[in-house]
């Protein structure tokens, strides 16, 4: 060991040439963490809906913060709601059954396809 540290010129070389190999890991890093934020974000952005909503529009709500409730099968939608107000950015203001509003993300929100009613269905006598 003291052989080595008395030659100053090649512990000079040899220090100069870890410090050059850290800094080519360190760009190898960027480089593979742009990638994966590149990747990420192209995954995130291909499973976004683009939902168009217009106002008096039927809309279910998904309530992703239910986390207990009394039947395994019980629905996490809820609904339907009368859209008041489409903001940009895809805020969607809702209003409820008892004609209070409140502002959701338009990504947690179904349009609400109702089925026929069957008395529309029935002959009339």
């Amino acid at each position: 060991m003291k052989l080595l540290n008395f030659d100053v010129k090649s512990a000079h070389e040899r220090r100069t040439m870890q410090r050059h190999e850290l800094e080519e890991i360190r760009h190898l890093a960027y480089d593979n963490s742009r990638i994966y934020k590149y990747r990420t974000k192209a995954y995130h952005d291909k499973r976004i809906f683009n939902r168009n909503f217009a106002p008096n529009d039927q809309v279910l709500l998904f309530n992703s913060r239910l986390k207990f409730f009394p039947g395994k099968l019980r629905s996490r939608w809820s609904g339907p709601f009368t859209i008041k107000e489409v903001r940009p950015y895809g805020a969607v203001v809702l209003l409820d059954t008892k004609g209070g509003e409140f502002v959701v993300n338009g990504q947690r929100l179904e349009p609400y396809l109702a089925g026929p009613n069957v008395e529309d269905d029935a002959p009339q006598a």
